[in-house]
């Protein structure tokens, strides 16, 4: 019972501390979200399989 409080407990507060980021960032926006534009995970130029932007295209570089 100890271990299920406590694995509630941490969950909650890893949601509380992700609500808190999204409600301090400026509309709620995390900054370099795309995996595009990090260079140790598109190493070969590649469009990002979420958005389709090229690196070259985002706007945080």
């Amino acid at each position: 019972m100890k271990l299920v409080l406590l694995t509630i407990g941490l969950l909650g507060l890893g949601f509380a501390g992700i609500a808190i980021k999204i409600w301090a960032k400026k509309d709620g926006k995390f900054a370099g979200t795309c995996a595009s534009q990090n260079p140790h995970i598109n190493k070969t130029g590649e469009p990002c399989g979420y958005c389709g932007k090229l690196p070259e295209n985002c706007e945080n570089k």
